[in-house]
């Protein structure tokens, strides 16, 4: 489930300030870039910087006169306090499972005074993982996330959210490891992401594992398990790290891609 902080101001914002990728991804999938007239340097829109996304630069950000700011994240809960104190109106999200992102769609569009387009991007994404769910469905399936059994088919999958010390993907990873016919038995849907001992990860003997550090885009290293001495009988997977590690619209290009992955193995 998502959390939104509601807002004071009346209408529709025309002055957005975005201190957070995933919520400038958002509103720039459902047309909302115009209104954006800020963001971190993190974020993917040719917008003024106002420095990252847990460091804003209030000045910058006063300079730029918004109506509204959007942050996301437990990890953003004290900028989101800030920029209340001093008497900007905020849209805060913290989804930590998949439904809880595709809902923050919703959320981000009300604040924005566009609450038909959120509805129609989050109902996108509802048929988009329809899509990907009915084409892995094998009657053995579960879309829960959890941990599978020995007679489950499924393709296990480690997914690696950060490499030093590495970090199995938490919050909505396992949901979206298990839309896309593969399970991820290291976390449970929702919870953070954790670190993780080699011998906890070849006990699993996953099938596949999934390098998607912070930061890193698509440039993270595909030798990082052998480097570090892991010895794994899987295939290792780069993928940009906005795919996995985004609860935006980008989250549901991830699932897709992963399907692709997994297909090998149906």
């Amino acid at each position: 489930m998502t959390t939104g902080t509601p807002v004071s101001g009346a209408g529709t914002p025309t002055r957005i300030v975005s201190l957070a990728p995933s919520a400038t991804a958002t509103l720039s999938a459902m047309g909302a870039g115009d209104a954006v007239v800020g963001v971190t340097v993190h974020c993917g829109l040719d917008r003024p910087p106002v420095g990252g996304w847990l460091n804003p630069d209030y000045d910058r950000l006063a300079d730029l006169d918004p109506d509204l700011v959007y942050t996301a994240d437990p990890l953003q809960a004290d900028v989101r306090d800030d920029l209340r104190d001093r008497g900007y109106d905020v849209c805060h999200v913290e989804p930590a499972t998949l439904d809880g992102v595709v809902d923050s769609f919703e959320t981000v569009g009300r604040a924005a005074g566009r609450p038909d387009a959120g509805t129609r991007l989050a109902a996108d994404a509802r048929d988009r993982l329809a899509a990907v769910r009915e084409r892995v469905a094998d009657g053995s399936e579960r879309t829960d996330g959890t941990s599978g059994t020995d007679a489950d088919p499924r393709p296990v999958v480690y997914c690696e959210e950060w490499g030093d010390p590495p970090m199995a993907a938490g919050n909505w990873v396992p949901d979206a490891v298990a839309a896309a016919g593969g399970r991820h038995p290291f976390c449970d849907p929702g919870d953070r992401s954790r670190e993780v001992t080699e011998a906890r990860v070849a006990a699993a003997d996953p099938d596949h594992v999934v390098v998607h550090h912070c930061g890193h885009g698509d440039r993270a290293d595909p030798d990082i398990l052998a480097e570090r001495g892991w010895d794994l009988d899987a295939s290792v997977h780069v993928l940009d790290d906005d795919l996995l590690n985004q609860p935006s619209p980008a989250l549901l290009d991830g699932i897709e891609t992963l399907a692709e992955l997994f297909d090998g193995d149906e």
